[in-house]
């Protein structure tokens, strides 16, 4: 699959109709999506009819849009006109269907991308695997006996296999990110509240956020430049980098270690204070506020939750409101801490995850030296940066033939831009990029 900056400027000058995009699209997904069990539902009708007036748009000499006719996804729990919103659960197969599109795809849509696909993910977002009751378990493209991670992870493996150039997710303790790492590809953590949210089915308000998955630095500056409306302001000096230091080094594979002091070998070594506690913060703010957003259809129908989702909701549920309390209070006291902590940088280096994607037959990772449940544990570097609030850009390292594996670029609030702008240096020293599966998956290319 050509990039998506490359198919809207093909549109846009007349190389290629829109029409013929989404056709050639729509063939690579029933050819080769259902391997992946990346795919919930197609969208072909609505598309034909989007593509169709994008063509009729560049007829009459108009312009469609930064992303005209790039065809892409969402995760299953984004609001598709006339459709129920299931947020992976077959508890809402039959829901009323929602009566508009969520606010990102409106803005999407107004830039001219076209909608064909919604995507697998772990039930109502509560995992790190995409190990999925109703839908099945979505596999790497990379090697299909192995997980894409989670809870994206439809959206992250359909983009890697080359079968739609971009697609959306959400990432709450590390659901983009994991995924991203796990597929070798790119996944955004944005500040939280830096993309719009209306019409999105939520999990843990505290953290939830979308987020975007690309092949390239390009691409991504375009989704984020649609969803946001900013434009990028040009860089006033060179960037100040530290690594993170403490469990982000004692739980990593070692060529991230590697990559990251080759990136940076002179940065300082900052350790983030009390991760244990701050994590142990998220999940219990993450379980409380999703055990009581479903308390009333656990109560009513219980066993039609996945038995993972429900028995961690349940005991979310049944957190005493103090504890609750206790937590959101550390959490404004921690994010204070975290910014004075890294004042002086500009960017922050970490692993994304533990280790490569996990096989299907063994869901485990080895944390601490212990072996631990991927579906929980795969984001044991992404959560805690999740409960600071920043942005976070997972990039690919530059692995040929190997399974790929991400670090994160960590930012301060608001401040994507810088995480873009190195980013685009360090592809462009051949250290981070994306790598096409080998002999899976060949996304065809105008």
């Amino acid at each position: 699959m050509t990039s998506a900056t490359a198919i809207a400027q093909a549109v846009r000058s007349r190389e290629v109709t829109a029409q013929a995009v989404l056709e050639q699209c729509l063939a690579g997904l029933e050819r080769e999506g259902g391997r992946l069990v990346a795919v919930t539902r197609v969208l072909a009708d609505r598309a034909r009819r989007d593509a169709a007036a994008i063509d009729a748009v560049v007829a009459a000499g108009g312009d469609p849009g930064p992303l005209a006719a790039v065809p892409y996804g969402v995760k299953d729990l984004f609001d598709v006109e006339g459709l129920p919103t299931t947020a992976g659960s077959g508890l809402y197969a039959d829901a009323p269907p929602a009566t508009a599109d969520a606010d990102a795809i409106v803005k999407l849509r107004k830039a001219g991308a076209v909608l064909v696909a919604t995507l697998n993910m772990d039930e109502f977002a509560y995992g790190f695997a995409t190990i999925n009751a109703h839908h099945g378990t979505t596999r790497n493209p990379h090697d299909l006996d192995r997980l894409a991670g989670g809870s994206s992870g439809g959206s992250a493996a359909i983009v890697a296999a080359g079968l739609l150039p971009f697609s959306l997710g959400s990432d709450t303790n590390g659901s983009v990110r994991v995924p991203a790492s796990l597929t070798g590809i790119y996944g955004l953590k944005p500040t939280h509240g830096g993309l719009p949210m209306g019409g999105v089915f939520p999990f843990a308000h505290s953290f939830d956020d979308v987020g975007p998955f690309t092949l390239s630095i390009q691409d991504m500056q375009c989704v984020w430049s649609v969803l946001t409306g900013k434009s990028f302001a040009p860089p006033t000096r060179a960037p100040r980098i530290a690594r993170l230091g403490g469990r982000f080094r004692d739980n990593a594979d070692p060529e991230q270690i590697d990559a990251i002091d080759a990136i940076a070998p002179s940065a300082s070594l900052v350790e983030l204070p009390d991760i244990g506690a701050a994590r142990s913060a998220a999940f219990l703010i993450t379980a409380s506020e999703g055990g009581a957003l479903h308390r009333a259809a656990l109560a009513r129908d219980p066993m039609a939750f996945d038995p993972a989702t429900r028995d961690r909701l349940i005991a979310g549920a049944l957190l005493p409101p103090k504890l609750y309390a206790a937590a959101q209070d550390f959490k404004t006291r921690y994010r204070r801490r975290i910014d004075a902590l890294i004042a002086d940088y500009d960017v922050l280096l970490a692993p994304a995850t533990p280790c490569v994607a996990p096989p299907i037959a063994d869901p485990r990772v080895l944390i601490d030296g212990v072996w631990s449940p991927a579906r929980a544990d795969l984001g044991i570097h992404s959560q805690p940066i999740s409960f600071t609030g920043l942005p976070s850009l997972c990039v690919p390292l530059h692995r040929p033939d190997q399974l790929p594996i991400g670090i994160q670029l960590i930012g301060k609030a608001g401040d994507e831009d810088t995480l873009f702008r190195f980013a685009v240096m360090l592809e462009e020293e051949g250290r981070i990029g994306v790598t096409s599966p080998t002999g899976l998956f060949q996304g065809d290319s105008l």
